[in-house]
C-alpha cells in the first residue's frame, strides 16, 4: 500500500508543481500574443494612414518651398506671433 501512495503521490506533486504553472503560463501567453495581433483590416487601416501622412509631408514640403520663394521671411513672422 505504502509504494500504491507513493507512486501516485511523486508524480501528482510533480504535475501540480511544474506541469500545470507551465501549461497555465503558455495557455495565458499565447491568448495574450492572439489579442494583441494586428487584424488583417487594422493593418490595411495603418497602411492607408502611413501613405495618407507620406503625402502630407510632401505637399508642407511643396507649400513650405513655395512661401520660401515668395516669401522669404514667412518663418520669421510666425515665430514672432
Amino acid at each position: 500500500m505504502d509504494g500504491l501512495v507513493v507512486a501516485v503521490f511523486v508524480p501528482t506533486v510533480l504535475f501540480l508543481v511544474i506541469v500545470a504553472p507551465t501549461w497555465i503560463f503558455m495557455h495565458y501567453r499565447s491568448k495574450q500574443r492572439l489579442a494583441s495581433a494586428m487584424s488583417d483590416q487594422e493593418r490595411a487601416d495603418l497602411e492607408a494612414l502611413t501613405v495618407q501622412a507620406e503625402r502630407m509631408v510632401d505637399r508642407i514640403s511643396t507649400l513650405e518651398a513655395i512661401l520660401d520663394a515668395e516669401t522669404p521671411d514667412w518663418r520669421k513672422r510666425l515665430d514672432h506671433e
